[in-house]
């Protein structure tokens, strides 16, 4: 049986126009930390051309040596600034710092990841191998919704979130903004891009 993570874990489904708090479970994750703008910064693409790679690498792997097969998950960030308001006004993107991420199953160990590193380094081509990491992220209790359209009309949701969703239920944000990438912007029309937007949050005190 192949495993779809998506279906299988609710937090990778989300509702246009809703917002929902979910309590999101402990996953693993690769991932690779980076700052600027993903539209014009090195490191952006460095990290894209990387995780992939690995990421298909350990599936293989998993298939055929554990015997156990799972569909590669979507490509997922965590978002943030100095100033929180960079994502939701101007969007000034050169102040973004972020980590991208791709989730894989809790039976993938640090090991198997450390072997697939050695044989993707030796394909070349994957220049982010030297600060790619497996880690686990932890983040409860979170709001979300699905956006649906180009990524830089995200502010007025998150707008909502934020400044008037979260408040109203006597929430404050936590953890990192959290954006998960459902459809591939090389395919799929700006109008037509599918994006969970999430956000950490804890309950005020009474």
């Amino acid at each position: 049986m192949k495993s779809d993570f998506k279906t299988l874990i609710p937090a990778y489904n989300a509702t246009k126009g809703r917002f929902s708090l979910i309590t999101v479970p402990p996953l693993q994750y690769l991932m690779i930390d980076g700052s600027g703008d993903p539209n014009t910064s090195q490191a952006y693409r460095d990290a894209l051309s990387t995780l992939y790679p690995v990421a298909y690498k350990l599936k293989f792997f998993s298939k055929g040596e554990l015997e156990r097969d799972y569909g590669v998950m979507p490509l997922e960030a965590l978002w943030w600034a100095e100033d929180m308001d960079s994502f939701t006004g101007a969007r000034d993107k050169s102040l973004w710092s972020w980590t991208l991420m791709n989730m894989v199953p809790e039976w993938i160990t640090r090991e198997h990841v450390e072997a697939a590193c050695r044989v993707v380094a030796g394909k070349g081509g994957a220049p982010a191998l030297d600060i790619l990491r497996l880690e686990s992220l932890d983040e409860g209790l979170s709001v979300q919704t699905l956006h649906v359209g180009p990524y830089d009309d995200e502010g007025p949701v998150l707008e909502e979130m934020h400044h008037r969703f979260i408040p109203e239920q006597s929430l404050a944000m936590t953890g990192r903004h959290h954006e998960i990438y459902l459809s591939d912007p090389r395919r799929a029309a700006p109008e037509r891009l599918r994006t969970i937007l999430r956000q950490p949050v804890a309950h005020l005190p009474d």
